[in-house]
């Protein structure tokens, strides 16, 4: 099974948004799937109450265990994780028009959180890791 559909299946397993994208992306990145499921809990239903896409959170999530150095006396790589964060992002507005959980989920143009999930897989195995 690829990350993908790892991704959508732990959704359907009952995991909000953002915790199916980390969770997918743990075995390759080397985190701990445990740890990064209690990191994301509060990320999912549009960021908890804030309204971004849980699936934008997640994928934050997974940039910052790709990218950050982890050097917490002189960290180097804030730039990069935002710099791709913005790439990831206007990649995603521009397919949905949104980074907006309930703009997503309503109106004329409504996605599934699984559409979205899948798509966001889809980001991260291009942008980080080459796919």
């Amino acid at each position: 099974m690829d990350r993908k559909q790892q991704a959508v299946e732990l959704h359907k397993n009952k995991f909000n948004c953002a915790q199916s994208l980390t969770c997918a992306f743990c075995n390759v990145m080397g985190a701990d799937p445990i740890q990064a499921f209690k990191q994301a809990e509060a990320l999912g239903g549009g960021m908890g109450t804030l309204g971004t896409c849980g699936v934008l959170t997640g994928m934050a999530l997974v940039v910052g265990m790709k990218i950050s150095d982890g050097n917490l006396d002189n960290p180097q790589t804030k730039k990069e994780c935002y710099r791709m964060m913005r790439i990831l992002t206007e990649e995603f507005t521009a397919k949905f028009g949104s980074t907006i959980c309930a703009e997503l989920k309503s109106g004329e143009k409504r996605v599934s959180c699984d559409e979205l999930i899948a798509y966001g897989a889809e980001l991260l195995d291009h942008h980080l890791l080459g796919l």
